[in-house]
């Protein structure tokens, strides 16, 4: 087996038995991005001294006893909207191309306490804005199960570097589905936390109230662990929530017995693929051999949870990319004539189609004459939409539903036709809406080959039930590695920017 194939968990194994060391893991992962990023670009920044650096000195923190986690000298990548100190955090926008912080967000830094080693910042859409990496400055990630397909996104980059063994685990970010869709359709698994559970501190906003930082990996267990290392609380984020320790790991070895699992029916409705309709009702049937009592039930307000979405969402955006008006960072147009002007060409230059698209639309919702027709509208149905939550958890502990409508869909798709790139959301948009937490992992492929995952979700701080029952599923079946991770067959088509 090669070192790329293990998960975070094997791999970390090795290294504190001595069969491997953290510069082999780093050297590995390297060889494998130099041989995929010309066709994949899963990633914005590549920082492969800084890595191998980082890999001396964790390897003899490893040695000496003083770190013995589960996960040290493991390599990671994080998606490019988390702050790195030293290294340039550009958002996939022309915006932020040049932008290096002189801080790391606070999810970063207990990866690097962990003995985890950064390799890189992935791809993303721009400033989380889009549902393929496509509207990326730095252009489109391909999907490794198929380069002619989107990753799905906006965390399509680390998803896609976790799918093709460039990376063992990754981070990304979750503001309405942004680490469980793309998860979905890279063959990986990726898990929200309960809003609150991971510190933002540091993660580049784009709707405050929505985003959360989550793990993207191979398996459950590489994901469990990876939350282990990433929920905290902090004082430097007001929203950070303080939990009693949780082993989320230690979940992961319970069987699915008394278990209450419901799957909503008027989620399985037209417009979801036949294939992923029978892929819910297989892992239902799946869970209930286990021992899971399983059961289908209404779930209501579904058809107003996007359009909900969009109108908080854009709002909250529209406030928080005010900041970036060519004045202290980011991107400054030359050759103005006054303080407006400059404002007017600094954004107009630095943000593409998608971000202006959602800038004007929050600032329209929030107007005067529209905040009460629009934006107040939307968060009442918000609080309805988390009472229907309530009700549902009353009877169930965990929810099964799709994770999107349909598989990976071909690059260039989406972008002609926005309104369908915004529905592709309408199963996961809710679980932020409600600040619930959900997790999407693998189940089969379909007739093309392309990943069909399966998404759970659970009440706010139950992460253990919905990780249970993911486990469970994912002994429940076999799910092929990614042909790409092993193909030698790389036609050149451009290449990933290294640092």
């Amino acid at each position: 087996m090669e070192i790329t194939d293990l998960t975070a968990a094997s791999l970390g194994k090795k290294i504190k038995a001595g069969a491997l060391t953290a510069e082999d893991a780093v050297r590995a992962a390297c060889e494998q991005i130099r041989r995929l990023e010309p066709v994949l670009h899963s990633f914005i920044t590549i920082d492969e001294a800084g890595a191998l650096s980082q890999a001396k000195a964790v390897q003899e923190k490893i040695e000496s006893g003083e770190l013995t986690g589960p996960l040290a000298g493991v390599p990671i990548a994080v998606k490019d909207n988390l702050c790195t100190e030293g290294l340039r955090t550009t958002c996939g926008s022309n915006m932020l191309e040049h932008f290096t912080p002189c801080y790391s967000a606070t999810a970063v830094n207990r990866l690097r306490e962990a003995g985890m080693i950064l390799l890189g910042k992935t791809n993303m859409d721009e400033f989380a804005m889009g549902s393929t990496t496509e509207t990326s400055y730095f252009g489109a990630t391909n999907n490794p199960w198929d380069l002619a397909c989107a990753p799905g996104g906006s965390s399509g980059g680390s998803c896609a570097a976790v799918a093709a063994g460039e990376c063992f685990c990754a981070l990304g970010s979750d503001t309405g589905g942004s680490i469980r869709q793309p998860s979905a359709f890279c063959g990986v698994t990726g898990l929200k936390p309960t809003y609150g559970t991971v510190s933002r501190y540091g993660l580049i906003a784009y709707a405050s109230s929505l985003d959360q930082i989550g793990p993207i990996a191979k398996d459950v267990t590489d994901c469990a662990m990876l939350l282990d290392v990433i929920a905290s609380w902090d004082a430097k984020d007001s929203t950070s929530m303080l939990r009693e320790p949780c082993d989320f790991a230690g979940a992961l070895g319970e069987e699915a017995a008394h278990l209450r699992i419901g799957i909503p029916v008027n989620y399985l409705k037209e417009g979801l693929d036949p294939e992923i309709e029978r892929a819910i009702q297989e892992a239902g049937e799946a869970l209930a051999k286990r021992g899971a009592v399983v059961e289908e039930f209404q779930m209501g307000l579904a058809d107003y949870a996007v359009s909900a979405y969009y109108i908080i969402a854009s709002a909250e955006a529209s406030s928080n990319l005010a900041r970036f008006d060519g004045v202290k960072y980011g991107h400054r147009a030359e050759e103005v004539l006054n303080l407006h002007e400059m404002y007017k060409k600094s954004r107009s230059q630095g943000f593409g189609p998608e971000v202006k698209r959602r800038i004007l639309l929050g600032s329209f919702v929030l107007s005067s004459g529209y905040y009460d027709a629009y934006y107040l509208k939307a968060l009442q149905a918000r609080a309805l939409i988390k009472r229907e939550f309530d009700r549902a958890f009353a009877s169930y502990d965990v929810i099964l539903s799709p994770a999107a409508p349909t598989p990976a869909p071909r690059l260039g798709e989406s972008l002609q036709d926005p309104m369908q790139m915004y529905l592709n959301d309408v199963y996961t948009v809710s679980a932020n809406l409600a600040g619930l937490p959900g997790i999407t992992l693998p189940w089969k492929l379909n007739r093309k080959g392309l990943p069909i995952g399966v998404q759970l979700l659970g009440d706010c701080f139950q992460e253990q039930k919905i990780l249970r029952a993911a486990y469970v599923l994912e002994q429940s079946r076999v799910f092929p590695a990614c042909p790409l991770a092993k193909s030698d067959r790389i036609k050149e088509s451009g290449e990933g920017t290294v640092r």
